[in-house]
C-alpha cells in the first residue's frame, strides 16, 4: 500500500509542505545541495567533509579533477582489463563473428597462446555448428549428409552431433568435478578439455554455479573463462561495470557526472555491431579527457571517433562526384590540377553511383551543436554532409581491426560548399575542421549547450537570464566548459531555495545515489545494471542519437516509481546479488535506536538530512506497525526494528528520488 501511496505522491506532488520547507540556503544546506547536484549523491559523512573544506573550495577542487586522488577507484577497476585495451586488442582477444568467420575460411590462423586459442576454438565450434544447421535447413538434408557437403566439415557427422549432446548432458557433473580442484589446477584442466567439452562447460557456467566455479580464480582467469562462452558480451559487461563503479566510488564526481552528460549528448548505441568494440575507447579517449575542456576539442574528437563515424554511418558517406563514386582509381598530377578547379572529376566511368549519407550532418547540427531551432536549413545539412565525406575508418586489412579514423580523399566531394552562409573553399580534410570551428563558436550552439547544462544542474526549465549569462561566458571564454560551469555554480539560480531537491533523478542517478547513500560494497555490478534495464535506462542502450532525457516527465510514472521502490527494498535487504549493504552503518549512531520510531528518525536524518515531508514521514510511520517492518512479536515487544526495511522505504521515498 505504501508503495502505491508514495508513487502517487511522487508523481503529483510538486511542492514540499511546511514540514520540509526551506527558508534559506544555510551552509549545511548549501553543502547538501552541492553534493546532490555535482555528484551522483552524497555518501555517509560527505556533508561534514564538504563543510570542513568549504563548499566553494570543494566545488573548485571538483572543477580540477586531475588534482584529486582516485587510487581507490583504480583498485576497483583493475580487474576490468578491457577498459585499458585498444580496440584492436579487444577484437583480437574477444573475437567477433567476422573474425571467427575469417578463421573458418582460412584467412586467419588460430592464436598460438593456449588461452586465446581456447577462446577462438570455442567460438569456432559454435560457428561451425550454426553453419551446419543453416545448411541442413536450407537443403532439407539429414545432418550427416549436410555436413558431408560442407567443405572442411567432413568430421561433423551425426554421431559427432550425438556425442556433443552427451557431453552437454554431462557438463554439470564435469563442472562439479572441476570446481573441487585448486584454482590453478582448475584452469589447467579446463584448457586440457576437448573443444566440445570446453564449450559445454562454458554453456552451463551461469548464476550461482558460475560464482562458485570462479571462487579463488584470478580476475584474468575469470575473464578467460567468460570469454570462452561469449567474448563480445565480456566487453559489454566490463564497460557497464566500469561506468557503475566510477559513478559509485570515484572521488572525481563532477568529472564523472560531466562524462555521463557528454556521452548522453554525443550518444552512441552499443547494440550496433562494431560499436560494442568501439565505445570503450570512445568514452575513455574522447569523452572523459574533454569533459571539462573546450567544446570545440570535444566536438572534433567526437566527429573523428570510430564509434561516432560507425554509429551515424559517416564512414560510408561518399561524395556523389568523388573518385569512388565515379570508379576512378587514380589521377596524374596534370589531371589533379584540372580536377581542383572543377566541381567534378576529370573523367567518369560507367555506372556512376551516389553515396552521400546525411545522418551525421543532421544530428551534428540538431543534437550536437545548433539545436533543432538553431537557424540551419536542409540545404545546410546536405552541404555539411558533403564537407564531411572522406571522414571515414581504416578498413580491416590482413586481420588488423583497429578501426582508426582516416581521411580518404577519393571519397571526398570536390568543389566549393556553403554552410550557414559561410563559403567553404575546396581544402580536403581541413574543410571539416573549418565547419566544426564555425559550429562550435556559433551563438546557437552556445545557447543550446548552456541550456542543456542548466537543465542538468538547475531545473527542467531554467531561467532565460541564467542561460544568457552562461552563453556569454561560453562565447567570451572560447567554449571552455569549466568556465561555463563556474558561471553556473556561482549563479543565484543554482542556489535558489525553491530548487533544493527539486530535480527528479534519472534511473541511473537514483540507483547510484542509493548505492552511495547506503555505502554499498559492489562485488558484481551486473545485477545493478539489470535493474537499470528494468527501469527503462539500460546503460549505453539508447538506440536513437537523442540520448536519454534529463526531464522529469520522461521518468515519472507509476510503473517506474514502483520499480524504484522495489530496488530500494531489495538493496537494503541484501537481496541484490553482487551488492552488500551493512544496515548497521546506515544508522551512523553510537547508540543504536531501540524501536522502529527512533530508527525512522535516525534514518531520515542520515539518508535525507532530515528533509522529509510530513506526508512521507506519516506514511512510513504508519507502516512501522507492520510485523515485517517492526519485527516485533506479540511475546517479544523489545525485538529490534528492521533497519533494512525502514531504510528501503526511505530510499524509495519521493524526497530521495529528488536531487
Amino acid at each position: 500500500m505504501i508503495v502505491v501511496m508514495i508513487s502517487v505522491q511522487m508523481a503529483l506532488g510538486k511542492k514540499k509542505d511546511k514540514y520540509a520547507a526551506i527558508s534559506q540556503m544555510d551552509d549545511r544546506r548549501r553543502a547538501e545541495h552541492a553534493l546532490n547536484r555535482l555528484t551522483f549523491g552524497p555518501r555517509s559523512g560527505d556533508v561534514d567533509r564538504v563543510m570542513t573544506i568549504g563548499v566553494d573550495k570543494w566545488i573548485d577542487a571538483q572543477l580540477h579533477p586531475e588534482k584529486i586522488d582516485d587510487t581507490a577507484l583504480d583498485t576497483k577497476l583493475a580487474p576490468l582489463q578491457t577498459l585499458r585495451m585498444s580496440t584492436r586488442e579487444m577484437v583480437e582477444k574477444f573475437p567477433p563473428r567476422q573474425v571467427i568467420k575469417a578463421v573458418a575460411d582460412g584467412k586467419l590462423s588460430l592464436p598460438t597462446d593456449p588461452v586465446r586459442r581456447a577462446v577462438y576454438e570455442a567460438q569456432l565450434d559454435r560457428f561451425q555448428e550454426k553453419q551446419l544447421k543453416k545448411t541442413e535447413k536450407a537443403n532439407a538434408l539429414p545432418v550427416s549428409e549436410a555436413a558431408s557437403k560442407m567443405p572442411g566439415q567432413e568430421s561433423l557427422l551425426s554421431d559427432d552431433e550425438r556425442r556433443r549432446n552427451e557431453q552437454r548432458f554431462n557438463a554439470n557433473e564435469l563442472v562439479r568435478e572441476l570446481a573441487s580442484m585448486a584454482p590453478d589446477q582448475r584452469m589447467d584442466a579446463v584448457l586440457k578439455l576437448s573443444v566440445e567439452n570446453r564449450s559445454a562447460v562454458a554453456d552451463v557456467l551461469k548464476g550461482d554455479k558460475r560464482d562458485k566455479f570462479f571462487e579463488g580464480l584470478t580476475p584474468q582467469q575469470r575473464e578467460d573463462l567468460l570469454a570462452m562462452n561469449n567474448p563480445e558480451q565480456m566487453i559489454d559487461d566490463e564497460l557497464i561495470q566500469g561506468k557503475l563503479l566510477r559513478a559509485t566510488y570515484s572521488e572525481r564526481q563532477l568529472d564523472d557526472v560531466m562524462s555521463d552528460f557528454w556521452f548522453n549528448h554525443f550518444n552512441v548505441f552499443i547494440g550496433k555491431d562494431a560499436d560494442r568494440f568501439l565505445i570503450t575507447s570512445y568514452e575513455r579517449d574522447v569523452i572523459r579527457p574533454h569533459a571539462l575542456g573546450k567544446f570545440e576539442d570535444l566536438l572534433i574528437a567526437a566527429a573523428q571517433s570510430p564509434a561516432m563515424l560507425y554509429y551515424l554511418d559517416n564512414w560510408l558517406s561518399v561524395g556523389p562526384n568523388s573518385d569512388v563514386a565515379n570508379g576512378i582509381k587514380r589521377r596524374n598530377k596534370r589531371d589533379e590540377k584540372k580536377y581542383s578547379k572543377s566541381n567534378g572529376p576529370v573523367k567518369q566511368s560507367k555506372g556512376k553511383r551516389n553515396g552521400l549519407n546525411e545522418n551525421y550532418g543532421r544530428e551534428l547540427m540538431e543534437l550536437h551543436t545548433l539545436g533543432v531551432n538553431g537557424g540551419y536549413t536542409q540545404k545546410d545539412v546536405t552541404e555539411l554532409a558533403r564537407v564531411l565525406t572522406g571522414w571515414t575508418l581504416k578498413k580491416p586489412n590482413d586481420g588488423d581491426y583497429s578501426f582508426s579514423f582516416t581521411f580518404d580523399e577519393r571519397m571526398h566531394e570536390p568543389g566549393e560548399k556553403t554552410v550557414l552562409g559561410h563559403r567553404i573553399k575546396p581544402n580536403g580534410e581541413k574543410e571539416g575542421y573549418e565547419v566544426l570551428h564555425i559550429l562550435a563558436h556559433h551563438p546557437s550552439t552556445a545557447k543550446f549547450v548552456c541550456t542543456k547544462l542548466a537543465q542538468r544542474f538547475v531545473s527542467d526549465n531554467p531561467s532565460p537570464e541564467l542561460i544568457d549569462r552562461m552563453t556569454q561566458t561560453y562565447l567570451k571564454k572560447d567554449g571552455e566548459i569549466r568556465e561555463v560551469l563556474k558561471t553556473l555554480f556561482q549563479s543565484p539560480e543554482f542556489w535558489a531555495a525553491d530548487d533544493y531537491r527539486a530535480k527528479i533523478k534519472t534511473p541511473l542517478e537514483f540507483v547510484v545515489s542509493a548505492l552511495r547513500a547506503s555505502d554499498a560494497d559492489i562485488t558484481d555490478a551486473m545485477p545493478v545494471a539489470r535493474q537499470l534495464q528494468n527501469m527503462g535506462m539500460p546503460l549505453y542502450g539508447m538506440q536513437p542519437p537523442t540520448g536519454y532525457s534529463m526531464k522529469a516527465d520522461a521518468w515519472v510514472n507509476s510503473s517506474a516509481l514502483l520499480g524504484r521502490m522495489n530496488f530500494a527494498l531489495a538493496l537494503t535487504a541484501g537481496k541484490l546479488k553482487g551488492v552488500q549493504v551493512d544496515s548497521g552503518r546506515l544508522l551512523d549512531t553510537q547508540q543504536p535506536p531501540t524501536d522502529a520510531e527512533q530508527t525512522l528518525e535516525a534514518l531520515e536524518k542520515n539518508l535525507l538530512a532530515g528533509n522529509v515531508s510530513k506526508q512521507t514521514h506519516d506514511m512510513i510511520a504508519a507502516q512501522l506497525q507492520d510485523p515485517n517492518i517492526a519485527q516485533r512479536k506479540l511475546d517479544d515487544p523489545s525485538h529490534p526494528p528492521n533497519v533494512a526495511g525502514i531504510a528501503g522505504l526511505i530510499l524509495g521515498s519521493p524526497e530521495f528520488q529528488r536531487r
